[in-house]
């Protein structure tokens, strides 16, 4: 499938030329169209009925093993969740915190994880620490700096995969280790918790290889699925310690009585009760879009090479200094502008003309996103109106 055949697909790049794929990606047609299906099924055949839950079911499951597929686990490992938020909270929740217990961030953490931490901090008289990993962007080491603020009483690293601020790629797989091998000198396991909203539909993964304990993400960014529907994978050995926190049906074991007996021996313990099972659809579909064009490794290489471009335009525009001294290696581009101008201002101004990107508060900047069917000509739109903003 060639992009201008796929770019079809997606009402909403019409007339317009978009940057906000970190926020949320557009939803194409085909998977609006398996959400529209979805519902029509149910509703035909009755939305309380056996035949309808037993293609709830079946749909639930086609998902989670095409999820576990595109991340290289199984899919027991996988539960569905409505966003990266929840899937994070599920994981900050489930832990069983004992006063005093050190939780570990970076600098570079979403404010809805922060607050987050926050609270667990207050109610469990927890330790939280924050470790500089924005200086990193250009040099030193991530996994040296982390390494540094590790306890003894350490229970949990909190970190993003590729940073949502500055697109920064962090080496997981060598943190993981990092955590992991200070937990074998120490009396406690230190659990990796990654939100991995800016990576999932973006990097070739495969969690087994990484070791990461908890990985939550969303299908509404990348992969360009419906809001509303996400998920976390659970490594086996976290599995046995995390604990469910929100309760319902779906997590459950029952007797013969209907009594609950105990949690399901899976990922699946983590869901709680009625969902949108039509979304499934929508992002299923919407997943096996993004393989008519190209392999996960091609368009990941795409990603790049259109981040690289942008980057490197971007830099011949006096007034405008990228965050990065080197190409990206994600499809996040944040950029300053030096001539006193305000970010929100030329957000909106764009915006007016068609073009959408959006302001970053920490660091105080503008990111633009890029995906792999974004056009060159796109991207030259983008830049010769962020030149006339800057130079009116």
């Amino acid at each position: 499938m060639t992009k201008d055949s796929l770019r079809q697909q997606f009402p909403a790049l019409t007339n317009k030329a978009y940057f906000n794929y970190g926020g949320q990606g557009p939803l194409s047609q085909v998977a609006k169209d398996a959400i529209f299906r979805s519902y029509d099924l149910i509703q035909q055949r009755g939305p309380f009925s056996q035949g309808v839950n037993d293609f709830a079911i079946k749909l639930q499951r086609d998902l989670r093993d095409m999820i576990a597929s595109e991340l290289g686990v199984t899919a027991h490992m996988i539960a569905l969740t409505e966003d990266v938020t929840v899937g994070c909270n599920i994981a900050l929740w489930g832990i069983d915190w004992k006063a005093g217990d050190h939780i570990l961030l970076s600098d570079c953490e979403h404010p809805g994880i922060i607050a987050a931490v926050g609270e667990l901090q207050r109610r469990f008289q927890l330790e939280v620490s924050i470790c500089p990993l924005l200086k990193t962007l250009n040099e030193g080491d991530p996994v040296a700096i982390i390494g540094d603020y590790l306890q003894p009483n350490t229970r949990l690293l909190v970190i993003s995969h590729i940073l949502w601020n500055t697109g920064q790629v962090l080496p997981l797989k060598e943190i993981v280790e990092v955590c992991h091998n200070f937990s074998l000198s120490h009396s406690q396991r230190i659990f990796v918790l990654v939100d991995a909203a800016q990576s999932v539909g973006v990097l070739p993964l495969n969690l087994s290889e990484i070791g990461v304990d908890f990985y939550a993400f969303t299908g509404h960014k990348w992969w360009c699925g419906p809001d509303g529907l996400g998920a976390l994978y659970v490594s086996p050995e976290a599995l046995e310690d995390l604990h469910p926190t929100f309760i319902g049906w779906r997590g459950i074991t029952v007797n013969s009585n209907g009594k609950p007996t105990g949690w399901k021996s899976d990922a699946t313990r983590y869901e709680i009760a009625t969902s949108t099972v039509s979304l499934s659809a929508g992002l299923k579909d919407a997943i096996a879009l993004h393989h008519q064009w190209g392999t996960v490794e091609e368009r990941y290489q795409e990603i790049c090479r259109l981040s690289g471009y942008l980057w490197e335009n971007l830099g011949a525009i006096s007034g405008v200094e990228c965050l990065r001294t080197s190409p990206p290696e994600s499809g996040l581009v944040s950029f300053q502008l030096t001539n006193g101008k305000s970010h929100q201002e030329l957000v909106n101004n764009l915006e007016k003309e068609g073009v959408m990107l959006r302001t970053i508060h920490n660091p105080n900047c503008v990111r633009a996103c890029v995906h792999y069917f974004t056009l060159d000509s796109e991207i030259d739109q983008l830049v010769d109106a962020i030149g006339q903003v800057i130079s009116s």
